[in-house]
């Protein structure tokens, strides 16, 4: 039987100054060298997880937004399926888009629903973020404004034009699978179909 718990998504982020410091190939190396035996650090970034800048089988910035759903999945995680591994995953149905990744963490430190942050920023990016390290002191600056894999983690991901971000659903399965499904929005194909209908009826007078 299948658990399943909802988690609150955060529609229309606008938090200024988050992952404005890239994560840079060299960086990530220092970092993982220097904490590498920790087993959090090595299973929230390391190989397979959908944390790591090495996922899709060379080094890029997870805090980099990019077209997810304009890509196969088979395609880019090729290493990954040629090892076994199927921790992520990403499609598209007849009506959504739909996201899934296995959270790292398991047996470790599990994170769930209490420490993932689903949002949208400015309803063009899907953002799966959180904290790694338990922060001993609160401070007024945001973790995710300067170093921010010392602290957390995230992947950032451009959504679809015709995604009705405002209907993003997450939910959190067997407590380590996360499901993300976004709907298509309609209203913006009829829109787009119109467009191009008119488009050529100009161009054939």
């Amino acid at each position: 039987m299948t658990n399943s718990k909802q988690i609150d998504v955060i529609l229309d982020d606008r938090t200024p100054h988050k992952w404005i410091l890239p994560l840079t190939e060299d960086a990530f190396q220092g970092f993982f060298i220097s904490k590498g035996s920790s087993p959090i650090v090595v299973k929230v970034f390391g190989a397979g997880s959908l944390f790591s800048p090495m996922l899709f089988g060379k080094f890029f910035d997870p805090s980099d937004a990019f077209p997810l759903w304009d890509l196969d999945a088979d395609v880019l995680l090729s290493n990954l399926r040629r090892s076994g591994h199927r921790s992520v995953d990403w499609s598209r149905t007849d009506k959504e888009y739909v996201f899934k990744a296995e959270l790292p963490g398991a047996g470790v430190l599990l994170l769930g629903e209490d420490t993932v942050q689903v949002c949208l920023e400015r309803g063009k990016v899907l953002e799966i973020s959180g904290l790694w390290k338990q922060e001993r002191e609160t401070t007024a600056r945001d973790w995710r404004s300067s170093h921010w894999w010392e602290h957390g983690y995230v992947r950032r991901l451009e959504l679809p034009e015709d995604a009705d971000w405002k209907k993003t659903d997450a939910a959190l399965r067997n407590d380590k699978i996360l499901e993300i499904k976004i709907p298509f929005n309609f209203k913006h194909e009829i829109h787009q179909g119109s467009n191009n209908a008119e488009s050529m009826a100009s161009t054939s007078l």
